[in-house]
């Protein structure tokens, strides 16, 4: 079961997300079948450790002098606007400041060293790391963050080559970049399937920590299908390592005991900006399928099947009477779209889809991403208790589509006198039928409004929230405020929801 890492940002120590962003050689062929390179079977059967029959020491060392070679430096370098001091070059500002700090500490002194110019602009240079995976193209992966905004980008083998690269495209949602690199005698590492992997395997993370040049370290996999610890529109299926990471191998390697690439070091979770043993790599299956499209747009053109969903809760689970939590729940699907189309409906769980196990709402949004637009695809639901599978095309999905909904605003709503307390915290009320959410005289909508939730109630906990409108109790649509009541007044232990927050529809489960 996957679990998603939850912290609080009111530490007394603040931790932060960091993406691992350092401010500032024999031939080989990939392993990725798009490429058209062989497989990780034919590179020999050195296994992590080994005993060094000269020394007789235990050692890393022909691992890694198969693999470190595939993995560089990248220094980037960007100009950025610098905002005018209108206080700059007056001779009060001038002569005080150099008083007390000198030359060097007068920030209204312009010094002509190549860092700015005249126009106003600064350049920014700042390190990180990248991985060869196909070495007689030249590609090269690293993270969209090192080289986003770049105008110069370098990269520098192990044995000292530099070389510009060129930019094949970039996915912000994934964090990934495909490079391009005119040089010969690469080499480059396997890239292995990372559905395999287990918590538990040795790995090895190889990057440019702190811009200082190319650093080892090892450690285990601590955690698979990390999520929900970032930004929330990332496509996020991370593999947790222990492996000390640090500030400058964003786009490094993660590697396990045959040497093959795994994943794509991109963050940590740190108090102080250095590794606390808590690294995040993307996974080598999600970086393969961003790989193709990369190459063959520049882009990454994904799908969506209109559908809102959610992950289950225990108190879902109980009100709807499902036997498990695996899956995701459809809390709305849109009209007309592939999943109207294709006959799903509110209430369904999506448990598989083109072939991969659906655990949770991540897992179906990083399936349908990773889908090209156009495509048909197999998906299987649950309804009343019976596992169906049907086909579905798979549409262009907007870029600003957020799969987890909008949030409802805290305006006042002038809803009716009328109203009733109900699940410790909520008040309810009729909508006000000068609403839009009234709908007209001809097509009046059902439902309630809630007026009020007191912070901290169970009503809150539960999840409901002001101005929610509530238009179905458990499955059951309701014209009004009289009509709720009744259907509560039915309930035997928990009940579910379906919520309508701004322009979207969730589960709510109260008790």
């Amino acid at each position: 079961m996957k679990k998603s890492i939850i912290f609080s940002a009111l530490l007394a120590s603040s931790i932060f997300v960091t993406p691992l962003f350092a401010p500032s050689h024999a031939n080989a062929q990939s392993s990725w079948p798009g490429l058209g390179g062989k497989t990780s079977a034919t590179q020999g059967s050195s296994q992590g450790l080994s005993i060094d029959p000269k020394r007789g020491v235990l050692t890393l060392a022909p691992l890694l002098e198969r693999t470190t070679p595939a993995v560089v430096n990248i220094s980037v370098s960007s100009k950025m606007k610098i905002p005018k001091n209108p206080f700059a070059g007056q001779q009060l500002d001038n002569e005080f400041l150099e008083r007390f700090f000198g030359e060097r500490g007068n920030p209204f002194k312009r010094e002509h060293d190549g860092g700015d110019n005249e126009d106003g602009e600064r350049t920014m240079r700042s390190a990180g790391s990248g991985v060869i995976i196909n070495a007689g193209k030249g590609y090269v992966l690293t993270n969209n963050h090192v080289i986003a905004k770049a105008d110069k980008i370098t990269v520098t083998l192990t044995d000292r080559r530099q070389v510009e690269a060129e930019v094949i495209g970039t996915d912000p949602k994934t964090d990934i970049a495909l490079l391009k690199i005119d040089l010969r005698g690469l080499t480059d590492v396997n890239l292995a399937n990372s559905d395999q992997v287990k918590v538990g395997d040795y790995v090895i993370a190889i990057g440019n920590s702190f811009g200082i040049g190319q650093t080892v370290t090892t450690g285990i996999v601590s955690a698979l299908g990390r999520s929900s610890f970032s930004r929330g529109d990332l496509y996020q299926n991370y593999i947790q390592t222990d492996a000390a990471i640090n500030q400058g191998n964003s786009g490094g390697a993660l590697i396990n005991s045959k040497g093959d690439l795994i994943g794509i070091n991109s963050a940590i979770i740190s108090r102080s900006g250095g590794s606390n043993g808590i690294g995040f790599a993307v996974p080598a299956n999600m970086i393969s399928n961003i790989m193709e499209q990369l190459i063959s747009y520049g882009e990454v053109r994904r799908g969506r099947i209109g559908v809102g969903i959610q992950d289950i809760t225990p108190a879902l689970q109980e009100a709807m009477g499902l036997a498990s939590r695996d899956g995701a729940l459809v809390r709305q699907v849109e009209d007309d779209s592939p999943a109207d189309k294709a006959g799903l409906k509110v209430g369904d769980v999506i448990v598989g889809f083109n072939g991969a196990k659906i655990l949770d709402s991540d897992d179906i949004r990083n399936a349908v991403g990773a889908v090209e637009r156009g495509s048909r695809a197999k998906i299987s639901y649950i309804r009343d208790g019976k596992t169906r599978t049907t086909k579905i095309r798979v549409e262009a999905a907007p870029d600003e589509e957020d799969a987890d909904g909008s949030t409802a605003n805290d305006t006042d709503t002038g809803a009716t006198p009328s109203s009733f307390d109900a699940f410790d915290g909520a008040t309810l009320g009729n909508i006000p039928t000068d609403s839009d959410a009234h709908g007209g005289p001809d097509d009046i909508i059902g439902g309630v409004l809630v007026t009020k939730v007191r912070r901290g109630s169970d009503a809150w906990e539960a999840g409901l929230r002001k101005d929610d409108i509530i238009r179905a109790v458990n499955n059951k649509d309701i014209k009004n405020l009289a009509d709720f009541k009744n259907q509560i007044a039915k309930k035997q232990g928990a009940m579910f929801l379906s919520v309508q927050r701004g322009r979207n529809r969730v589960f709510v489960a109260v008790r």
